[in-house]
């Protein structure tokens, strides 16, 4: 019966003598599909925009630093000052299994208005960074020329700097390659081993650019900090918890500090992790709303099938009750309504499917040609998965739409629908 040549003539001719109404029919269909791919796909470019704030940044990172006490402890006053120092580093990864990247950072404070390093003839005001390696899996960059830090820098406290691709643009012509250079920051020669380029999509000043990264170890002697630490950042393990971790090494170091741990306020902290969850549950809600709305606008058209195909089976009634009498099974009836309205909503559905897509991929090319980097709308776009689940969707629903007036044509007795009139 599905592969029966007759039948599927007979199918074409029925839509084919009623124009007008098929086209109409179909068009319900289409326009439901439509609709819910360019709302997927425009949810999808909003989310993509709002989410590159956090393209520079690992998304299950913690940054952690010291502030004034607010509690007495252990004899210590109030308002006391403390500072992370070296010891803390390799007393965290002992007693903290749940840290995966740990970078602790020191930064040159600087007078806006001073310029803090110079090249050549040139000068320019950057900021200097104390780094570790594992920095570079914490605050996401791309490294375009040389080499990033790695362990025998901070070993050997070598006199090395990268530098990122604004500092690039200020110090240097045009060209001219920054590789095996000395620069020198207040005062003191450093050689430019690396250039790099931050992810971050959010940075018109290009911030995270104008920036220069030497060896921590390095960084610490050259300017006089001793063994002090500035802050941590760091990453929770896979299944970890970034809110955990940063509660679990915050207590760590108020009792290694003689801090009181529940004083909370004496340490700064940002959680990476707890931002992204608060957008990731948004567009969780969004893309549901975005679902139920269109998948009720395309209801709307699948019941107009079901409408349509209603008046089609009471115009044929006399046909199907003399099918009927010559012994055409209620399954031939059935199977039949069935294929016509599963190939009227696979058809235009499929149709409004491509258009859908191809419009979503005309608006992606659009902004890339463009140039456009709006952190508010990027890279709109379809999942394969979401157009599989589209297409069945429509073959259910094609063929929940027959079942009703299929139903209705077999329900009449063959005498009575030879009579008809």
């Amino acid at each position: 019966m599905w592969l029966d040549p007759d039948n599927w003539q007979e199918i074409f001719n029925t839509l084919q003598k009623n124009k007008i109404r098929s086209l109409l029919t179909a068009f319900g269909v289409f326009w439901g599909i439509f609709m819910l791919i360019i709302m997927l796909g425009s949810g999808k470019g909003l989310e993509n925009g709002v989410t590159s704030d956090f393209s520079g940044t690992a998304t299950n990172s913690v940054f952690l630093w010291t502030r004034n006490t607010t509690k007495p402890y252990k004899g210590y006053p109030a308002g006391r000052r403390f500072r992370f120092n070296n010891s803390d580093i390799a007393a965290i990864y002992k007693n903290i299994p749940e840290v995966e990247y740990l970078a602790p950072r020191n930064q040159l404070s600087n007078n806006a208005n001073s310029n803090n390093v110079v090249y050549k003839l040139k000068t320019g005001t950057f900021s200097i960074y104390g780094d570790y390696p594992d920095i570079r899996n914490i605050s996401l960059v791309d490294i375009v020329q040389g080499r990033y830090l790695n362990a025998l820098d901070i070993k050997l406290q070598r006199k090395v700097a990268i530098i990122g691709e604004r500092v690039l643009q200020e110090l240097f012509e045009k060209n001219e390659l920054a590789i095996g250079k000395y620069i020198r920051v207040k005062g003191i020669y450093f050689k430019v081993v690396g250039v790099y380029k931050s992810r971050d999509k959010d940075d018109p000043d290009e911030r995270r650019s104008k920036a220069i990264n030497i060896p921590f170890t390095t960084f610490q002697k050259a300017f006089n900090y001793g063994d002090s630490v500035g802050w941590f950042s760091m990453t929770a393990k896979k299944g970890s918890s970034a809110a955990q971790l940063r509660k679990d090494v915050m207590v760590f170091l108020a009792n290694r500090h003689q801090v009181d741990p529940n004083d909370e306020r004496a340490f700064g902290y940002w959680n990476m992790e707890k931002e992204y969850l608060k957008i990731s549950r948004l567009f969780d809600g969004i893309n549901f709303l975005i679902w139920f709305v269109g998948v009720f606008t395309l209801m709307a058209g699948i019941i107009g099938v079901s409408n349509i195909m209603l008046i089609t089976v009471k115009e044929r009634t006399k046909e199907f009750g003399i099918k009927r009498a010559i012994g055409a099974p209620p399954s031939s009836i059935i199977t039949q309504i069935i294929l016509e309205t599963i190939l009227l909503t696979s058809v235009s559905g499929y149709f409004g499917l491509v258009a859908g897509v191809g419009l979503i991929e005309t608006v992606a090319a659009v902004l890339i040609h463009l140039n456009v980097n709006s952190t508010m709308f990027a890279n709109p776009e379809i999942d394969f998965q979401v157009a599989i689940t589209a297409i069945i969707v429509l073959i259910f629903s094609g063929a929940l739409a027959g079942l009703i007036p299929a139903n209705r044509a077999v329900s009449i007795k063959p005498v009575d629908a030879i009579r008809d009139e």
